[in-house]
C-alpha cells in the first residue's frame, strides 16, 4: 500500500509574510512603550482613590473568573481532540490537532513564566491610583517599584491570546475556519485584557505584549511541527474517517 504523502512545509514567501506581520506587530508594541502611553490610557479608569470598577461583579465574575475557567476548558477540549476530534478539527491530522493543544499550553506557560519573573506592579498598586508603588518601566529589569510585582505581561489576556496558535494549524486545510479562529482569539484576548485595564489590574502594554508573545509562540510551534512532521509520517496522517451518512429508511 503506498504511503500517504507528507504535507510539504510552508513556502518561503508565506514564511516571509508571517515574519513581516510578526515584526510589524513587534514594532507597534515597541512604539506604544516608547510613547509612554500606559499611564495616560489608564487615567480615565482610575484616580487617586483607586479604580471604581475593580470589584464590579461583571468584570470580576464573568470576564475574569468565568473566562479563566472557560479558557482552561478549551485547552482540555483541544487536548481531547487529538484522539476524538469534532467539527472542523476532523479535517486535521492528529499531529496538527496536537499542535493546537501544545501551542496553547506553551503560550500560557511563556506568559506565566515571564509574569512570575517580572518586578512590574499592577496599576492599582501605584501611588497615582491610591497604592504605594512608583511607576517603573517594565524594561527597567531588576528595578523594584515598591509594589508586589509580577504583573507583566497580562496573564488573564492569555486566556484568549493563547489560542492564536490554532490559526497556524488550521490555515492549510481549513483557511476560512483559521481566519475565524484568529479573529476570535484576538477578540477574546483584547476583551479580557481590556476588562483588566478597566479594573486597574494591567496596563495596555501588558495586554499587547501578551498578544505578541502568544502569536510568536504559536508561529514557532508551527515551524517546529512542520520540521518534525516528516520524521513521524504515521502520526502525521491519522485523520479520522469521514462520517458515513445514514441511509434513508
Amino acid at each position: 500500500m503506498p504511503s500517504t504523502p507528507v504535507t510539504p512545509p510552508p513556502a518561503p514567501a508565506r514564511r516571509h509574510t508571517l515574519l513581516f506581520w510578526t515584526l510589524g506587530a513587534l514594532a507597534c508594541v515597541l512604539a506604544w512603550d516608547a510613547g509612554g502611553q500606559d499611564l495616560a490610557f489608564a487615567q480615565p479608569f482610575g484616580s487617586s482613590a483607586g479604580f471604581p470598577m475593580r470589584d464590579q461583579w461583571f468584570f470580576v465574575q464573568v470576564l475574569h473568573e468565568s473566562a479563566r475557567r472557560l479558557g482552561w476548558l478549551l485547552v482540555l477540549l483541544l487536548a481531547l481532540s487529538v484522539w476524538w476530534p469534532r467539527g472542523v478539527l476532523r479535517r486535521l491530522d492528529a499531529s496538527e490537532r496536537l499542535q493546537m493543544a501544545v501551542s496553547a499550553l506553551l503560550a500560557l506557560a511563556v506568559v506565566s513564566i515571564a509574569k512570575n519573573l517580572s518586578a512590574t506592579s499592577c496599576p492599582w498598586d501605584l501611588a497615582q491610583f491610591g497604592g504605594v508603588a512608583r511607576h517603573v518601566s517594565h524594561w527597567a529589569l531588576g528595578v523594584l517599584d515598591g509594589g508586589s510585582g509580577r504583573c507583566f505581561p497580562a496573564g488573564h489576556a492569555s486566556a484568549g491570546f493563547a489560542f492564536l496558535g490554532g490559526y497556524f494549524a488550521l490555515r492549510h486545510k481549513a483557511p476560512t475556519a483559521a481566519r475565524w479562529w484568529l479573529a476570535g482569539s484576538l477578540l477574546a484576548g483584547f476583551v479580557l485584557g481590556g476588562a483588566q485595564q478597566v479594573r486597574g489590574a494591567h496596563f495596555m502594554s501588558h495586554t499587547l505584549w501578551t498578544g505578541w508573545l502568544c502569536w510568536t509562540t504559536g508561529w514557532l510551534c508551527d515551524l517546529a511541527a512542520t520540521a518534525l512532521r516528516p520524521r513521524f509520517p504515521a502520526f502525521a496522517h491519522t485523520r479520522p474517517p469521514a462520517e458515513t451518512p445514514h441511509a434513508a429508511p
